[in-house]
Parts: structure tokens; C-alpha cells; sequence
């Protein structure tokens, strides 16, 4: 006997709810619906980490890869091994730029590293009035192209600079001096971020002990407070050592005639052509930056290591003679950083410096001393906020996608390394690779050389791994019973993502978001090679204005990104206090 529609269903039809149906419908006489195709879960899962790990393979491995492999190949493309290495090894011009680099960035680590520790600890071991103020006045340097500060030393200590009376014969700021106060006006917030958070990790119960045992002051900082903040200084000092090395701007506007690798770089590719001899000097930038990631990875695990459950939060008590001391402190440091940037604005006011005073708003016009004139801004303006826009989900799925990848854990360990890879890589050299690599005939992708998408990826793949940690610490703190609690009622897993964890995750989205906006709109070194005359962003027109001796107008563009930059980051931090306050109404209902 023919088998009836319904049990033609019933037999491909799993036991359970779907062997009950078959019964139901059996009774009206009706067969069952067909079976909805669905995409599996796990399949989806995997079909978006390979896409992502093959991502990450393009815009990082590849052309680092094609860097390697182009420091062992001569002008002429033939292989000569490591000939161009013995060369840069043996050339006494060179290796004078070698040293430059390593005493100006040492110099720069001695002050800028004492100095930001005492601000940490004023703003974190002390009753400090007014702490918000001062840590957003920290934050200023960041917000701003790092050649601005280079522009407002000169207008303080030049040779028509406004201190210039008061300095010592001889002093020019045009050379070493002048790249390490600028470097410690930049990368002083670099270390207070750094040191705040490794002395906002103190356990109070030493500080009580040592209260007990009559302990004095000076001895419980050397014996207890250093030592539990040494793994921070350790970090701040590699990541000043790096920066320093590794940047091209201040050097470039700054420096005069004193050589550095990063300007030793600029000059062998764009000056003389010599592509194999610079991607040689980009990776001899690069091991200073990957001996700091491996520090820094170390002194990750053994701080992790320290913190117990037992920990009690260290809060300061109020002390007069104290707090004032870090209340004048605290002033002393804000004072120089307010004056720098207020110089670099009101030079881009003053008609001729310094012969006519009077405020204009002439410097503004950008095509007279720029053939992109506002374009450059304009440019500046794409650039920062495609690459938030793409970033942000890029970054937050990747995150999510490696955190739920416990069936495939060859392609998420790849997928990790590959996203902490830039931390070890210098924008400068990440720039050279990718113009290696996206510039070659043989490249399909070449199509992108000359575009805003190149400028695009190269920024999303250098800021990866910072907000990569961002979105990673974020999405552990949430308690995975939501998982569960949508798959016992059924919900598709994207509907928990887009309900659930993305709305708990809003304000970490947030900072996510500004820091792709305001690296990207002030990075120069990464996208001096790769900018055409229709990509030119403001950094790199700041550049070029100065050497063409607009100064003034180099000050004004310098200003423009500041204050776009500085409203995006006050949006997004009433955002996030908007945020925070429907929040806690929510939860206290």
C-alpha cells in the first residue's frame, strides 16, 4: 500500500514534538508543512571568523610580509639576501640616526615618565579638587596632530619666538630639544593613562598593615606604592620609547638637521626612491616596538597575577598639607600643556607674526597656502568617521565571535594573534607595507592605491588591538545566563546580540567609536606614504604647509582638527552620561 502524504512527513521527521504533530495533522488529514531550511548557528559562526581571520591576514600579515620581502631584494627586484642590512649596518650616516633616535627617545622617557607619575598619583592617591578638569586637560595632546605642539614650540622658542629673550646663547629648538618637548607634550598622556590605572589597583590592606606597624610616609612609597605600580612604570616607559622612535611628524616639522630613522625612512622612499633600504629601516623601527609588546604582555600576565579576590580598593582619605601639594602639582603640569595649545591658537589668529599682532581669521583660508584648501579638513573628516563606522562593528563582532568560539579554537588563537599584531608594528612601517603591497602590479588590490579605502583599512587595522581589549573586557562582564535564558525560549542568537549585548555594551561602543574617530582624523605617519593629491588629509597638509613656511596656517588646520576632535569626544561623553543615567533609573525600578 501506498504510503498517505502525512506519513511520506512522518517518516523524515524526528521523534518528539515533531512525531506529535504528525499525529495532530493525521487526524485533520492534512500532511505537515515542509521544512523550513535554516542556517545552522555554528556554520555561521565559522563562515564569519574565517572571513574575518582572511581580513586580518590582508591588512596585516600580507604586507608586513611583503616589507620582509622586499629588504631582501635590490633596486632591480633580484634577491641579494641580507645585503641591504650589512649596508645599513655599515653606513656611518645611519647609524649617527640610530643613536639620534635611541638618546632623544631615552632623554624624553626621564622626563616625561616622572612627571606623569606624580600626576597619576595626585589624581588617584590624593583627595584632588577639581580631578575631572585635570584629567581632561591630560587628555588635550591626544586630541590634536602631534605636529601642533612641534608648531607651538616654535612660536615659543624660535628664533622670533615669544621666550626667546630668556633663553641661554645658542639654544635652538630647531633639532634634538626641540623633538623631545614636543615628544613629552604628547606623550604625557600616553603614561598618565598607563600609571592611572596601575595605581588604582592598590590593595588597602598593605596601606592599613603598614598604618598599624607605624610605618612612615617615605618608606611605605618606596617599599609599597612603587613596587605595586612598577609593572605601569614599566609600560609607560616602552610605550614612550616607542613613540618617540617610531614618530615622523614632530621630527619632520621640528628637527632641522638632526637625523632619525623616521625621517631617514621618509627620505629613502619618497626622497631617493630606494624602497629596499627603507623597508630595511622600517623593520629596524619595528624591533623597538616589538620588544615592548613583549614586555608588555609579560608585565600583563604577572600584574593579572597579583590582583586576588581578596582585594580591597585603596580610597584616599583627606589630608590638607597633601592635597595641596597635588592640587599645585597638578597646576604646574596643566599650565605648560594650556600654553601650548594656546599659543598654537592664537598664532593661527595673529595677522604676522611678530610684527603685527592684530587677530585675523585670514590663516583660515586654507587655499591660499593649500591647493586642497578646506578639502584637506574635509578629507580628515571622511576619514575618521568611515573608519569609526566600519571599525566599531568590525571590532565589537570580531570580539563577540572570538569570545563564543570555543568549538573552533585553532581560528580563534589566529584570529587573536592576528588582532594584537599591530600593537608590535609602528604606523610609519605599517604604512611602507602596505604601500609595498597594495602598490604591486601583480596585486589586484591595486586598485585601491590612490583611494580613501586604503586610507581606511590601514587605519582600522593599526588602531585593532586597543579596541579590540575595549570590547573584549566589555562583553565578559556580561553574565552569559542571557545566552542561555534566549536559547531555552527560543530566540534566534542575533536577537540576543542585537537586545541584549549590544545595548549593555552601548558605552564601550561609544568610547570604541571615538577612538577610531580621533586617531584616524590626527594620524600621520601611518598614511604618509599612501595619501594622493585627492586623499590629502590635515596632518599631512600641516606638513606641507610648514615646509612651504605658511607656518601660521599650519597652526590654523592643527586647530581645526583639535576642536573637531575635541567636540566629538564632549559628544560622546554626554552620550555616555545619558547612558549611564537611564541606566541606573532603569535599574533602581
Amino acid at each position: 500500500m501506498r504510503p498517505t502524504p502525512w506519513r511520506r512527513d512522518c517518516r523524515h521527521r524526528p521523534a518528539g514534538r515533531r512525531a506529535s504533530l504528525c499525529r495532530a495533522y493525521r487526524m485533520t488529514g492534512h500532511s505537515l508543512p515542509p521544512r523550513v531550511a535554516t542556517v545552522r548557528p555554528a556554520l555561521v559562526r565559522r563562515l564569519g571568523l574565517a572571513l574575518i581571520v582572511g581580513t586580518l591576514i590582508l591588512g596585516i600579515a600580507l604586507p608586513l610580509v611583503s616589507l620582509l620581502h622586499l629588504a631582501l631584494q635590490a633596486r632591480d627586484g633580484s634577491f641579494v639576501g641580507l645585503r641591504n642590512v650589512l649596508a645599513f649596518l655599515g653606513s656611518p650616516a645611519l647609524a649617527v640616526s640610530v643613536w639620534n633616535s635611541i638618546w632623544t627617545a631615552l632623554v624624553t622617557v626621564i622626563l616625561t615618565v616622572p612627571l606623569a607619575f606624580g600626576f597619576a598619583y595626585a589624581l588617584t592617591r590624593t583627595c584632588l579638587r577639581g580631578r575631572g578638569l585635570f584629567n581632561m586637560i591630560a587628555a588635550i595632546p591626544l586630541l590634536a596632530p602631534s605636529v601642533l605642539p612641534a608648531i607651538a614650540l616654535i612660536y615659543l622658542f624660535g628664533n622670533q619666538g615669544l621666550l626667546r629673550p630668556w633663553l641661554p646663547e645658542g639654544f635652538d629648538i630647531y633639532g634634538p630639544w626641540g623633538i623631545i618637548l614636543a615628544h613629552c607634550f604628547y606623550a604625557f598622556p600616553l603614561a598618565v593613562l598607563i600609571l592611572t590605572t596601575a595605581l588604582s589597583t592598590a590593595d588597602a590592606r598593605l596601606y592599613e598593615a603598614a598604618a598599624s606597624l607605624g610605618t612612615p610616609a617615605r618608606r611605605v612609597f618606596f617599599t609599597i606604592t612603587l613596587p605595586g605600580a612598577r609593572y605601569g612604570l614599566v609600560g609607560a616607559i616602552f610605550v614612550v620609547f616607542t613613540e618617540v622612535v617610531t614618530d615622523f611628524g614632530v621630527a619632520k616639522v621640528i628637527g632641522g638637521q638632526f637625523n632619525v630613522l623616521a625621517t631617514d625612512v621618509y627620505k629613502q622612499v619618497v626622497g631617493q626612491q630606494n624602497f629596499p633600504m627603507g623597508a630595511v629601516i622600517g623593520f629596524f623601527l619595528l624591533l623597538p616596538a616589538l620588544l615592548a609588546f613583549m614586555v608588555d604582555r609579560a608585565v600583563q600576565r604577572k600584574q593579572q597575577a597579583q590582583l586576588t579576590a581578596r582585594a580591597v580598593p585603596l580610597l584616599p582619605r583627606p589630608e590638607a598639607g597633601r592635597d595641596r601639594a597635588a592640587l599645585l602639582y597638578c597646576l604646574l603640569i596643566a599650565a605648560p600643556i594650556l600654553l601650548v595649545i594656546g599659543i598654537a591658537a592664537w598664532a593661527s589668529l595673529v595677522s604676522y607674526w611678530p610684527y603685527n599682532l592684530a587677530l585675523t581669521w585670514r590663516h583660515y583660508d586654507f587655499a591660499e597656502t593649500d591647493p586642497a584648501g578646506w578639502g584637506s579638513v574635509w578629507n580628515t573628516v571622511r576619514l575618521g568617521l568611515i573608519s569609526a563606522c566600519i571599525g566599531t562593528p568590525l571590532v565589537f563582532g570580531t570580539a563577540f565571535l572570538l569570545d563564543r568560539a570555543k568549538d573552533m579554537p585553532r581560528l580563534a588563537d589566529a584570529g587573536r594573534a592576528l588582532m594584537l599584531v599591530p600593537l608590535a608594528v609602528p604606523g610609519l612601517v605599517m604604512g611602507l607595507g602596505y604601500i609595498f603591497f597594495f602598490n604591486a602590479p601583480w596585486n589586484p588590490l591595486n586598485v585601491l592605491y590612490g583611494t580613501m579605502a586604503i586610507l581606511v583599512l590601514n587605519s582600522v587595522m593599526r588602531l585593532l588591538p586597543v579596541t579590540y581589549v575595549t570590547a573584549t573586557t566589555a562583553l565578559t562582564a556580561i553574565d552569559r545566563e542571557f545566552d542561555a535564558v534566549g536559547a531555552s525560549l527560543k530566540v534566534p542568537g542575533w536577537k540576543t546580540f542585537f537586545r541584549v549585548t549590544v545595548p549593555l555594551c552601548l558605552p564601550s561602543l561609544l568610547n570604541i567609536w571615538i577612538y577610531f574617530f580621533t586617531n584616524a582624523a590626527t594620524t600621520l605617519s601611518a598614511i604618509i606614504f599612501l595619501y594622493v593629491a585627492d586623499t590629502k588629509t590635515a596632518s599631512i597638509a600641516i606638513v606641507n604647509m610648514d615646509e612651504a613656511g605658511a607656518t601660521a596656517s599650519a597652526a590654523a588646520m592643527g586647530m581645526v582638527i583639535a576642536a573637531l576632535c575635541a567636540t566629538a569626544k564632549l559628544t560622546q561623553v554626554g552620550a555616555s552620561a545619558l547612558i549611564d543615567r537611564r541606566r541606573r533609573r532603569w535599574s533602581q525600578r
